[in-house]
């Protein structure tokens, strides 16, 4: 489906609207710049909605399951007050006089965003961050998106007919190189989200002079220099939850140690935990049948892939953990099935500087005392975020992303003399 003018229109049309589309946009450019107070009312109006649950059967429909509880954490960064405070904090003081006379903040004109597909709500917030700033945004849709992002954004438009010349959307498999083309080349920016592949596809589609705003894939991990048995079920909550699909999931549990035998324990105590989590989030017969098939599928792959390696395998009921020697920050099994390192902190530097550019959240574990002395190690290694545990996967307020203020990378200087 497409989504032009505020309307839905079939696949069938997308020649047509590709080739009306420049013309549609120079005439939308031309006319009245788009506030942020019209978007802002939009999105209230739109939370009002989603409190009376007039959205309910959109998500039931279109949603795939725990859409409902990813939509409740994404929420809060598009009330109205976390809005304000984000345009304030990353916009504030851009704009004013000058010796020379004044500088304006602009927008950068037509924005194409290649959205992510890993979270439910996030093609629209990638929208929203483009509305906020002005532009004129063209949202490639993820395969993942089964008509949810489409249904929110008829809603929006709905509630707000102005938005509807600022807001289209194509649901365009990445093999649709063509119309892909055509879009990047009426762009002033490329949103990308997404890994190595598929930022070099967009980075070969972008025309000369096109802003590249690249969201690439990042790994994030817990770093744990001293535990208690209390504090342990934030930590395999948030490995269940997230499944190690996002870019702040938990890939690698790392412990303050030299020794194996502290490693080894910490595997003991920590997997009747993970238990405990998967348990809970595997709740139906059909459900924790997934999950032991997704720890089957991690023991196979650590047969076929390392044998003789002398990882150590901790199986559990539909999670497992497995401790290796070295030191890397990689990719986990996924869906509870996690690894356990060991990583001194006098390596940290050392192992994690060999994924610099891709480090986004470090889950910090460790005494009061050693809190700041450690946060500011870890970002020294290039880490953006320091949380608990717990909170890996949790929004903080106006908090940055990935290390940048988003809204700055959507707009442009102009000085007038």
């Amino acid at each position: 489906m497409i989504f032009a003018g505020g309307t839905l229109l079939p696949d069938s049309e997308l020649n047509f609207v590709l080739g009306q589309l420049e013309v549609e946009l120079l005439q939308t450019l031309s006319g009245p710049q788009l506030e942020a107070e019209t978007v802002l009312a939009a999105l209230d109006a739109l939370e009002k909605e989603l409190d009376g649950g007039a959205l309910d059967p959109l998500i039931a429909r279109y949603a795939p399951p725990g859409a409902r509880e990813e939509l409740e954490r994404v929420r809060p960064q598009l009330s109205r007050a976390a809005l304000e405070e984000r345009l304030y904090l990353e916009l504030g003081g851009l704009a004013g006089p000058r010796p020379f006379g004044r500088a304006e903040v602009r927008p950068l004109g037509v924005l194409l965003h290649a959205a992510p597909g890993n979270m439910a709500g996030l093609p629209v917030f990638t929208a929203v961050e483009g509305l906020l700033t002005g532009n004129v945004n063209l949202v490639k849709l993820p395969h993942g998106d089964k008509g949810l992002s489409l249904a929110i954004f008829q809603k929006l438009t709905k509630l707000e007919p102005k938005l509807a010349p600022w807001l289209y959307a194509f649901d365009l498999s990445s093999k649709s190189s063509g119309a892909i083309q055509a879009l990047a080349a009426l762009a002033d920016g490329i949103v990308t989200w997404g890994g190595d592949g598929a930022i070099s596809a967009m980075r070969s589609m972008a025309p000369p002079g096109c802003r590249l705003i690249e969201w690439g894939h990042r790994l994030s991990f817990a770093y744990l220099s001293h535990w208690t048995q209390g504090e342990l079920p934030g930590l395999a909550e948030h490995i269940l939850r997230t499944g190690g699909l996002l870019c702040s999931s938990c890939q690698v549990v790392y412990l303050d140690t030299e020794l194996l035998s502290e490693a080894e324990r910490f595997c003991k105590q920590f997997l009747p935990v993970l238990e405990t989590a998967a348990a809970e989030y595997y709740q139906t017969p059909g459900q924790a049948a997934q999950g032991a098939l997704y720890a089957r599928e991690a023991a196979l792959e650590q047969i076929v892939d390392r044998s003789g390696s002398g990882d150590l395998v901790f199986s559990g009921q539909c999670c497992s953990l497995t401790l290796r020697r070295d030191m890397e920050l990689e990719l986990s099994h996924l869906h509870g099935n996690v690894l356990v390192k060991r990583l001194p902190r006098k390596e940290v530097l050392a192992a994690l500087r060999r994924q610099r550019g891709r480090l986004q959240t470090a889950g910090l574990l460790c005494p009061p005392g050693e809190r700041e002395e450690l946060a500011a190690l870890l970002a020294r290694a290039g880490v953006n975020r320091v949380t608990g545990p717990a909170h890996m996967s949790d929004a903080l307020p106006c908090e940055a992303h990935d290390g940048e203020y988003p809204l700055r990378r959507y707009v442009r200087i102009v000085d007038i003399e």
